[in-house]
C-alpha cells in the first residue's frame, strides 16, 4: 500500500510538471522610460496624444514599449511558448510547464510569476484599496428602429450625430465577409475601417472566419437603406481579433489587453468588448466569482487602465442569467472602469439569459441595458436578420455613446458614465438585474445643451488638493464620486472652494449645483 502511494504521488507531480500551463511572467523594469516620456510622440499616434491632453490624461511609463530584448529572451526560453505582450503591465503571456515557466524566475530581469491557475502562486497577504436646435429629419432605421428609439438615440440622430470623427475599437473573434458586404460599403468606400490586427495569430489579417465580429460591428457601423441603419454608422473602426473560438485559454486575457493598448496608442475612443471569460478549458485556470471585484483578473485590470488612459469601455454584461451555478457577470464587465451592459427585449423586460449582479465586493451590475433579444443586425451574408445575447446589447451603446462624443467631445469616460447611467429609466432605485435601466441619451443632449452656457461661464482648477472654482454663487452644494459610484465626499463650497484633502490622488466625478442646474465634471485631484 505505502508504495502504491508513493507511485500515486510521484504520478501527480509528473502530471503537474509537464502540463502546459498559462502564465504571466513579469519584468522588473523597462529601458529608457525617461527618454520615451520626453518625446511621447515616438511612442504614442498624434490622435492619442490629443485625446490624452483634451482629458488632462497624464502620459506615464505604462505607455512605454516593454524591453524587446527581455522579451525575445523569454521567447527563447526551453519549453517556453510566447503568446502576447502588455507594456501596461510590463509583462508577457507565456505557455510551458510549471518547472520551465519557474525557471524563468531565475533571469535578472523578471520581477516575478504568475500563473492562470491560482494555486500555483505563492499567497499574498494584503488588500486591494478600491477607491482611488435640433435639425429634424426622418432616420430610415428599418428593422433596427425599436432598438435605437429604446435608447432615444435618434434625437442625436437627427441633431446630425452619427458618430464621425469618433474611433472605435471593436474587439471581437473575427470579421468575416465585411469587405464585400453592401452593409459596410459605406465603411470601405469612405475609409472608415482604419485597419486591425489578429492578436491570436499574431498577424494583420484580422478579417477571420468566426462570424460573431461581423454581426457585432454591423450593430453600430451597419447601413441598408430602408432596411437597417446602426448605431454610429459615421464612425470609424478598428478591427482587432482578440477570441480564439476553437478553445477557451487565459491567453485571450492577455490578447485583449494587447488590443486595447494598440487602441490606446492609435487614439481610440470607444472599445466595444461583445466577449466574457469566466470558465476555461483548464478547470484549474478558471475564474471564480470572488474574481469578479473589479481589478483581480487580468483582463479586467487592463480595462480599468484603458479607462485611465481615456477610453470609454463598453462590456457585455454575459449571458449567464439562466444558471444556477453562475448567474453572474464574467469579467471583464466587472471593471471599475467598465460600463457594463445588460439585456432587455423589445418591451424593455429583462431577457431571460442576460447575467445579473451584483459584483463580488457588492457594486450594482450591469450598469444599464440596451436591446439584446431579437437585436436588429446585418449578418455575414449581408442579409437584416437578428440575434440573441449581450453582444448585441452592447454595440448599441457602443455606438450611442460615439454619437455623444461627437457631439460633446469634450467629455471624459467618467461624465459619459455618470450621465448615461443618470438618464436611465430607473435611475433612482437600481437594482441588479437591469441596472439603471434604459437609458435615454435625448435627454443627455438636453441635459448637456443646457448646461454648456454654465460651464462656459465657470472654471475649475484642483490645486493641492484645493478645487477652486470661478462663479458668482461663493456657497455652491457639491458630492464628489469614486470610480465606483460611492459618494466620498460632500458638502457645500466655501467662498468658491472646495477642501478635497481628504480624499487620496485619483480621478473622481464633481457634481456641483450651480444656477438651479448640475453641472458634472472629472476631475484629477
Amino acid at each position: 500500500m505505502r508504495i502504491c502511494i508513493v507511485l500515486f504521488w510521484l504520478l501527480f507531480a509528473q502530471l503537474s510538471f509537464g502540463q502546459q500551463l498559462h502564465a504571466w511572467v513579469y519584468f522588473a523594469d523597462k529601458p529608457n522610460v525617461s527618454t520615451s516620456l520626453a518625446n511621447p510622440s515616438t511612442i504614442l499616434t498624434q490622435r492619442a496624444l490629443v485625446r490624452k491632453a483634451r482629458h488632462n490624461i497624464v502620459i506615464d511609463q505604462r505607455d512605454v514599449p516593454l524591453n524587446q530584448s527581455y522579451v525575445n529572451q523569454v521567447k527563447n526560453s526551453i519549453g517556453i511558448t510566447y503568446k502576447a505582450q502588455s507594456k501596461w503591465f510590463n509583462c508577457v503571456h507565456v505557455i510551458g510547464s510549471q518547472l520551465d515557466v519557474e525557471a524563468l524566475e531565475s533571469l535578472a530581469f523578471v520581477d516575478r510569476v504568475e500563473f492562470a491557475d491560482p494555486l500555483l502562486n505563492p499567497r499574498v497577504e494584503g488588500s486591494w484599496d478600491k477607491y482611488a436646435e435640433l435639425n429634424t429629419q426622418n432616420q430610415n432605421y428599418g428593422s433596427a428602429r425599436n432598438q435605437i428609439e429604446m435608447i432615444d438615440l435618434d434625437q442625436l440622430h437627427n441633431a446630425g450625430f452619427k458618430g464621425d470623427n469618433v474611433f472605435i475599437a471593436v474587439t471581437d473573434s473575427g470579421f468575416p465577409g465585411i469587405p464585400n458586404n453592401a452593409g459596410f460599403s459605406h465603411l470601405i468606400n469612405n475609409g472608415r475601417i482604419l485597419g486591425g490586427r489578429d492578436f491570436v495569430e499574431r498577424d494583420n489579417s484580422y478579417y477571420g472566419d468566426n462570424i460573431h465580429g461581423t454581426r457585432v460591428l454591423s450593430v453600430m457601423a451597419g447601413l441598408e437603406s430602408f432596411q437597417f441603419q446602426g448605431t454610429a454608422p459615421d464612425a470609424s473602426y478598428y478591427l482587432f481579433r482578440t477570441e480564439e473560438s476553437a478553445q477557451e485559454t487565459p491567453a485571450e486575457l492577455a490578447y485583449w489587453v494587447a488590443a486595447a493598448e494598440r487602441a490606446d496608442s492609435l487614439g481610440v475612443d470607444v472599445i466595444n468588448v461583445s466577449l466574457g471569460y469566466l470558465g476555461f478549458d483548464n478547470p484549474a485556470e478558471n475564474l471564480t466569482y470572488q474574481d469578479m471585484d473589479g481589478m483581480t483578473s487580468f483582463i479586467s485590470r487592463g480595462a480599468n487602465v484603458a479607462f485611465e488612459k481615456g477610453m470609454v469601455v463598453v462590456t457585455s454584461a454575459g449571458n449567464s442569467g439562466r444558471s444556477t451555478v453562475h448567474p453572474y457577470i464574467a469579467a471583464p464587465a466587472d471593471a471599475l472602469g467598465s460600463l457594463c451592459i445588460g439585456s432587455v427585449d423589445a418591451s424593455m423586460q429583462r431577457s431571460v439569459f442576460s447575467s445579473v449582479g451584483p459584483t463580488f465586493d457588492g457594486r450594482i451590475a450591469p450598469d444599464i441595458v440596451a436591446q439584446g433579444t431579437a437585436t436588429a443586425l446585418i449578418d455575414e451574408n449581408g442579409s437584416v436578420t437578428t440575434g440573441n445575447g449581450t453582444s448585441f446589447s452592447a454595440p448599441l451603446i457602443s455606438g450611442a455613446i460615439a454619437c455623444l462624443m461627437q457631439a460633446f467631445p469634450d467629455l471624459t469616460p467618467l461624465q459619459i458614465y455618470d450621465l448615461v447611467r443618470q438618464s436611465a429609466s430607473q435611475a433612482a432605485t437600481p437594482d441588479n438585474q437591469i441596472g439603471y435601466g434604459v437609458p435615454d441619451f435625448g435627454q443627455i443632449l438636453t441635459t448637456l445643451s443646457n448646461e454648456n452656457e454654465l460651464i462656459d461661464n465657470m472654471s475649475i482648477y484642483v490645486r493641492d488638493g484645493i478645487i477652486n472654482l470661478s462663479s458668482s454663487n461663493e456657497d455652491q452644494e457639491f458630492q464628489i464620486f469614486a470610480l465606483s459610484g460611492q459618494l466620498v465626499h460632500s458638502g457645500c463650497s466655501v467662498k468658491n472652494q472646495i477642501d478635497a484633502t481628504v480624499l487620496k490622488s485619483g480621478i473622481y466625478l464633481l457634481r456641483l449645483r450651480s444656477e438651479g442646474t448640475i453641472i458634472k465634471i472629472a476631475i484629477s485631484i
